[in-house]
């Protein structure tokens, strides 16, 4: 079994020590994004950030993305979303 990254006990850690906070009506969805989604997935390896600086169809996340639905194209859907395209990476939106 691997052993899970220092970063990501420590965000559990964070979480548990302000789980009040983050239940509270201010705390919002970028907030959780920024401070935990976005670092427990470069945790794991992925450039969130595409520190890289690679073309948007090779980067690992793709921010905001949109989504077609029923042929549509709707930003409106997905915050964070996971899927495998083609034979690439995973890439995620969020």
């Amino acid at each position: 079994m691997a052993e899970v990254p220092k970063q990501i006990t420590d965000l559990n850690a964070k979480f548990d020590q302000n789980y009040d906070a983050y239940h509270t009506a201010g705390y919002g969805e970028t907030e959780v994004r920024v401070e935990f989604i976005n670092p427990f997935f470069e945790a794991l390896g992925w450039d969130v950030s595409n520190k890289a600086a690679i073309a948007e169809a090779y980067k690992d996340v793709i921010h905001e993305d949109a989504v077609k639905v029923g042929g549509a194209t709707r930003g409106d859907i997905p915050t964070i979303a996971a899927v495998l395209i083609g034979s690439g990476p995973p890439k995620f939106s969020c």
